[in-house]
């Protein structure tokens, strides 16, 4: 009988370990998922401020060059042309590195979700 309240108790500690490390392993997920999605809403509160902000002073200092070049050559069409034309080679040169921005993105983001 001995025998078999030594594994019974044996049983017993071993099912109450694995308890425990079930509820642990169930706080990490729901703490490390908190921490996942509350990087990712403040990165994208963040991008969207700073973002807002300075799509509208790129507008204005847009607007302000395209009128100053304008004034330069003494056609105001000339001015909106080349403003127009630097955002069309600054957007090319920005497509012809697209990979090499992807990959910078998923190396940042596998830093966050994985460590």
């Amino acid at each position: 009988m001995d025998i078999i309240d030594d594994i019974n108790k044996s049983t017993d500690k071993g099912t109450d370990v694995g308890k425990k490390y079930i509820a642990t392993s169930y706080k990490y997920t729901k703490l490390k998922i908190f921490q996942l999605v509350t990087v990712s809403i403040t990165t994208i509160v963040k991008l969207f401020f700073i973002g807002g902000l300075l799509s509208t002073g790129m507008i204005f200092l847009s607007f302000a060059a395209a009128n100053y070049i304008g004034e330069y050559y003494n056609d105001i069409a000339v001015g909106y042309l080349f403003v127009g034309l630097f955002f069309f080679i600054i957007s090319l040169i920005i497509f012809a590195f697209r990979k090499f921005l992807d990959k910078k993105i998923i190396q940042n983001m596998s830093k966050i979700f994985f460590d």
